[in-house]
């Protein structure tokens, strides 16, 4: 994103994951879709329910995101 389009961070924890797309339950509030980054997915980084994940929330549709880093 570019600077003015600059996402939120947030951490959170996978609920489910299906086709793809993820829910994952942020620390301080709700549950949002997200899909992992495209880096993610060319290095074949696997996340499964439970994992802690970093997230980049859009700043038009906070219910909307990215996942950017997965901790170990």
């Amino acid at each position: 994103m570019s600077e003015k389009e600059a996402g939120i961070e947030v951490q959170g924890r996978v609920e489910e994951s299906s086709g793809g797309m993820y829910r994952v339950k942020i620390d301080q509030g709700p549950v949002v879709l997200a899909y992992p980054s495209g880096k993610m997915k060319r290095f074949h980084i696997r996340i499964i329910t439970g994992d802690r994940v970093k997230v980049e929330l859009s700043p038009y549709d906070l219910t909307r995101g990215r996942i950017t880093y997965r901790d170990k």
